[in-house]
């Protein structure tokens, strides 16, 4: 017995020891340490006298760039590359530090930033009930640093990095400087939907998807290697920035800056990949998808769906080139694999959807014999004839690009994501139409 005894006294002095130690790891109680860290955070948002550059990814995808200015009395000031007007009108809201959980930080009135997460639609072109699936509640990651902050969205898991910016770009995102238009205003001077940026001698194909905000590069490596890398991109105040760098070999592209057109040989000059670069136009991408035209069709097809088109074709840098948007009570066109069969020929229809007193209505539209895909990765069309009657009103629009879908030579489909296609003509990459899944 007195051997337990001493074994229990000797145990109960250990743990009386453990405890004593464990309650001096920390000079503070855990809500002192919170409170400590939410005012270390407050000092350095607060403190960065030029403000921070912000990319935010949205769960739903793209990256969106802000300049953030915060104040110590829980004001923000913001810009941001949504779009020409959030990016040169100054818009202030508030902000504060919280422990949840983490100390996290909340944009906690309407701002910029809650444009990405609004429910409706109709504002970001997210979708319905969700948005872009991005936050404004973020926390802290451990990771954060100085001159760096990363953040964590607390629903959808967005992520927000950002790094301090200097009184340079201060004045300049401020006073109305933010040109976000300056890359669209460049790549609108080349005609061809396919764009050549070389670097060093070295080619790559780029396609910009401004709507998805993701940028496509195609590029074959030294020892003839096929490479495709799809990256967000966000705007800068003199080009755009990649959420994920484009590496081949030596060369490491992190954005394009310096954009200027050069109207004598049709080439943007710029710099990308630490040197100097250029953009032109060219009829045939270097690297094709040749399975991309069959995979479009069945797609739709499979379970008698269609795709969507609103602005229908773009012709030699024209939206909308044919003005099927001016066709009364006009809604958008559509692509239908397999819409109906005349005698015993099973039609394709490019259809015409229009708005009536009974809501949408496909009363006309082109009839295509099955199309026919290519070896070398291309489809055609052969007009059948016309379904329906065609209104007087839209004759023009309709004879347009009904020819215009069986023009000679057909079209490559270049897929750039998982719901959208476009369909580029072979003959001099001039004319396109963009396509859009909505189921």
């Amino acid at each position: 017995m007195t051997k337990y005894l001493l074994l229990f006294f000797v145990v109960a002095v250990f743990l009386s020891a453990c405890k004593k130690n464990e309650d001096h790891v920390f000079d503070q109680t855990p809500d002192e340490r919170i409170n400590q860290a939410l005012q270390n955070y407050q000092s350095q948002l607060s403190g960065a006298q030029s403000g921070w550059n912000a990319v935010l990814y949205p769960k739903g995808g793209g990256a969106y760039f802000f300049y953030l200015k915060f104040n110590d009395a829980n004001r923000v000031q913001m810009v941001s590359d949504f779009d020409s007007a959030s990016a040169v009108t100054v818009k202030e809201s508030s902000y504060r530090l919280k422990a949840l959980q983490q100390p996290s930080l909340i944009f906690d009135t309407y701002s910029y930033i809650h444009v990405l997460s609004d429910p409706d639609a109709s504002v970001n072109g997210g979708t319905l009930g969700a948005g872009l699936l991005s936050d404004f509640e973020f926390y802290f990651n451990d990771s954060t640093s100085a001159d760096t902050i990363k953040l964590t969205g607390r629903v959808n898991g967005s992520k927000m990095i950002l790094t301090k910016a200097n009184a340079e770009q201060a004045t300049s995102y401020t006073s109305g400087q933010f040109n976000i238009n300056l890359v669209k205003e460049n790549f609108s001077k080349i005609l061809e939907y396919f764009k050549r940026l070389t670097i060093g001698g070295i080619g790559y194909d780029v396609i910009i998807d401004p709507l998805n905000k993701t940028v496509i590069f195609n590029w074959t490596d030294a020892q003839g290697s096929i490479h495709t890398l799809t990256t967000t991109f966000y705007y800068t105040l003199n080009g755009i920035g990649f959420g994920e760098p484009v590496i081949n070999g030596g060369t490491v592209i992190t954005e394009f800056t310096g954009l200027s057109w050069s109207s004598g040989t049709n080439t943007i000059n710029l710099t990308a990949g630490g040197g100097p670069a250029t953009i032109t136009g060219v009829i045939k991408p270097l690297v094709l998808d040749t399975e991309a035209p069959r995979r479009w069709w069945l797609k739709v097809k499979t379970n008698d769906e269609y795709w969507v088109t609103i602005d229908g074709f773009h012709v030699n840098g024209v939206d909308d080139a044919f003005n099927i948007k001016q066709i009364p009570n006009y809604s958008f066109m559509v692509f239908w694999p397999a819409f109906g069969t005349s005698g015993a020929t099973t039609y394709d229809l490019a259809g015409f959807i229009t708005e009536d007193s009974t809501g949408l209505a496909l009363n006309f539209g082109a009839a295509y014999r099955a199309p026919n895909f290519t070896a070398d990765g291309r489809v055609t069309f052969s007009l059948l004839g016309t379904l329906g009657t065609v209104p007087p009103e839209a004759q023009a629009a309709y004879d347009a690009t009904s020819a215009k879908f069986a023009q000679a030579g057909g079209y490559y489909l270049i897929q750039t994501s998982d719901i959208t296609y476009d369909m580029v003509a072979v003959s001099d990459a001039r004319s396109w139409i963009s396509w859009f899944y909505p189921f």
